[in-house]
């Protein structure tokens, strides 16, 4: 029975896979340190960016993977299937920080300087290495830079309670969620991420599920799907329009231009708790939903509209978030020495951006070869159709990565 079930799996719809890798590559340019590209990511020109978009997909890619080993092997199993995903995933949050601490540490030493330890805020850590070591390895220590898996893998964490409630009614996991927003947006539900500095959570789980569950609950059926409707596509159009002379998110000096206006800058700040990044406020979440809308529409039905090359190899990063992020966590350190030693002109940050984004795009590739299995008989058979099968079956985060 479960066979059928495997062989009667849909299509991977090619949108999803489209959208997480084009959120890899925005958020590898916006780690990159002082990246000149950064002046024209999404977060320049809008209340949400791409780790809203990183998380809403995630919520989508967990209901395709998790949710079915809840309908078929019952909240035990479906529960231990998650346990054993947010332990991949705390484990790769560690192994991150260790090696980016390590790549700091040893430019600092080699240059003779403190730069890049102190440009994360690491200082401390190699400094009384000894004290830092349990918050590290519980996650009571998060610095800003390493804070979107620890918040993912306590969004993970939930699915289990929330397949609970949708037993009782389809309705009680969406209300729950609305629930735990409303805490965080109390600020009831802050985490530690520093006890020295007396810092929490930049990304609070408790705030950040309501998109991940807005993706979760439109494949399961929690929330209905919207209609291609030309009034709903102004009226999201005209919010995305309104929003973006007053969407600067450094105060009052915003890259694309806007924040010269001081006045605009006062509006920003203003709005500043609907449209707080770290427990997402209303006005984020209106202006994520509205642009994932206007996407929806523009990928045309199934994705139609995403086809070609470049779209392939875009779903394809999107295939293995998990390895493409920590590799672009990683070598966004390593892009910004480059920058330091090359300036940042024009085509020394056109040359680093791009050589980043083949960087992904190579990682991607080697990736999915490993989990062909080219070394096994049945691997090799199959290699040939490794792209169509990633697409009809993978099973996402455990294999094609939700995170």
């Amino acid at each position: 029975m479960n066979q059928a079930v495997e062989c009667k799996r849909a299509p991977r719809d090619p949108r999803l896979d489209f959208f997480r890798g084009l959120g890899m590559f925005i958020i590898l340019v916006a780690h990159i340190p002082w990246n000149p590209w950064t002046e024209w990511i999404p977060a320049r020109f809008g209340f949400s960016d791409a780790a809203d978009l990183f998380v809403f997909c995630s919520g989508m890619a967990s209901a395709l993977a998790f949710a079915a080993v809840f309908d078929r092997h019952g909240l035990v199993l479906g529960t231990l299937r998650i346990a054993h995903r947010v332990w991949q995933v705390y484990w790769a949050h560690i192994g991150g920080f260790f090696v980016v601490l390590g790549l700091v540490g040893t430019a600092d030493q080699w240059l003779g300087v403190t730069r890049y330890v102190d440009g994360l805020q690491l200082g401390p850590v190699l400094a009384n290495f000894i004290s830092y070591i349990g918050p590290i390895m519980t996650l009571r220590f998060v610095p800003n830079y390493f804070d979107i898996l620890p918040m993912y893998l306590a969004i993970l964490a939930m699915i289990p309670m929330m397949m609970a409630l949708e037993r009782l009614h389809r309705l009680l996991p969406v209300a729950a969620s609305i629930l735990l927003w409303l805490g965080a947006q109390a600020g009831w539900l802050n985490l530690t991420a520093d006890a020295v500095a007396g810092r929490t959570w930049f990304f609070n789980p408790f705030g950040w599920q309501i998109i991940f569950f807005s993706g979760f609950g439109f494949l399961r059926g929690w929330l209905p799907t919207p209609p291609r409707d030309l009034r709903l596509a102004v009226l999201a159009s005209a919010f995305v329009l309104l929003a973006a002379p007053v969407s600067c998110q450094e105060s009052f000096v915003c890259y694309a231009g806007w924040g010269h206006f001081p006045a605009l800058g006062a509006i920003h700040e203003w709005l500043q708790p609907a449209i707080d990044k770290t427990a997402i406020g209303g006005l984020r979440y209106l202006h994520f939903m509205a642009t994932a809308y206007l996407a929806f529409l523009a990928a045309g039905p199934q994705g139609r509209n995403l086809r070609g090359v470049l779209a392939d190899r875009i779903r394809r990063v999107g295939q293995q978030t998990l390895a493409v992020f920590l590799t672009g966590l990683v070598t966004a350190q390593a892009w910004g020495m480059v920058l330091d030693a090359t300036g940042r002109g024009f085509f020394a940050s056109a040359a680093v951006n791009l050589a980043g984004f083949a960087v992904l795009v190579a990682v991607a590739a080697l990736v999915s070869w490993f989990n062909a299995a080219p070394w096994s008989k049945a691997g090799r058979a199959e290699a040939p159709k490794t792209e169509r099968d990633m697409q009809a079956n993978s099973p996402a985060p455990a294999r094609v990565d939700a995170a």
